[in-house]
């Protein structure tokens, strides 16, 4: 089935065409120059770039998959959870194209989304798995008992742990996306020039803190200001990159032991961080399943193979909501 895909949950503004896993095409404008102006995401400019985008978008994803608007099957898009503007604009566009076409309108869930990013790059890989998701707002393990049945083995209490390498490389000084630039820059870790803790939930050993992981990360580069001293920042990027990575890695194989996975795969905008990538890769005890770099960003091929396993189908009444759980 041709699904037309619409994703603009953030600052991506993209539409692919999917069948089943194959990916026919993906457009991805991306509003990154505009935003590190002011150091992060602004919603409003992203909600009126998706507004000017969008047409032109899914109009040249249709033309890159070398189909006509009648070869389209369904249209999928996009509705929770995200920046609520921004998601509206891709529901609006969604029903009015479902409509327009006389089509199904298929509602998808970002982070199943992400995980079916794996199923573009591992054809064979199937349910049942263990998932890490991790990105700048969700840091969840996951159990993938079908394509569209989970279980959440643990969560972040707190910060997501991109957002706390956001945040910190902020502090940094590094340029938006904060994330990215900081695995670029970062070099070796010394945990003894810049001890950080290993935050540990009590009473839930597998779910994750980050916030005091960044608080430390911070009050290291103030009180080094404060001395008139300079940081190294390569290395104290590389320390932090390393204990996030590390606290990510150890929960989710204990996770996986505990339950008796042997296939994990990651997902999210952090799985394309280089050191988590390493500590996974090192790891032959395990099958680990990455999906592509380019697909580890928000884009709208991998809500289109989501909603090739996805049931829901939606009106016009669908409706975008800011927060929602994966199993709902």
């Amino acid at each position: 089935m041709n699904i037309l895909a619409i994703e603009s949950s953030c600052d991506e503004t993209s539409a692919a065409v999917t069948n089943g896993r194959t990916v026919l095409s993906n457009i991805v404008a991306t509003q990154i120059e505009e935003h590190k102006l002011y150091g992060g995401v602004v919603p409003e400019i992203a909600s009126r770039r998706h507004l000017e985008n969008i047409y032109a978008v899914a109009e040249e994803a249709v033309n890159k998959a070398g189909i006509t608007k009648n070869d389209i099957e369904a249209v999928a898009v996009t509705n929770r959870p995200g920046l609520i503007g921004a998601l509206l604009v891709g529901v609006n566009f969604a029903k009015g194209a479902a409509q327009s076409l006389n089509v199904p309108l298929i509602p998808v869930h970002h982070l199943k989304g992400h995980i079916a990013a794996n199923y573009i790059t591992h054809k064979n890989l199937k349910p049942p798995f263990l998932c890490l998701m991790v990105s700048g707002g969700n840091t969840v393990i996951t159990e993938v008992k079908d394509y569209n049945k989970f279980n959440i083995v643990a969560s972040t209490r707190d910060d997501a742990a991109g957002e706390c390498f956001d945040k910190c490389a902020r502090a940094m000084g590094l340029s938006y996306p904060g994330g990215v630039n900081l695995d670029r820059i970062a070099t070796v870790p010394d945990l003894k020039k810049y001890p950080l803790p290993t935050p540990v939930v009590t009473g839930s050993e597998l779910d994750f803190s980050f916030s005091g992981i960044k608080t430390a990360a911070v009050n290291i580069l103030h009180n080094l200001e404060q001395k008139n001293e300079k940081a190294d920042i390569p290395v104290l990027a590389a320390t932090l990159r390393y204990k996030v990575c590390d606290i990510l890695y150890k929960n989710t194989v204990k996770a996986a032991k505990n339950l008796g996975y042997k296939d994990i795969a990651l997902a999210g905008g952090v799985s394309a961080n280089s050191e988590l990538r390493k500590r996974f890769s090192e790891n032959k005890e395990f099958n680990i399943y990455f999906p592509e770099l380019k697909y580890c960003g928000d884009n709208a091929a991998m809500m289109g193979v989501a909603a090739a396993f996805e049931s829901e189908r939606a009106d016009s009444s669908l409706n975008a909501f800011a927060t929602m759980d994966i199993t709902k």
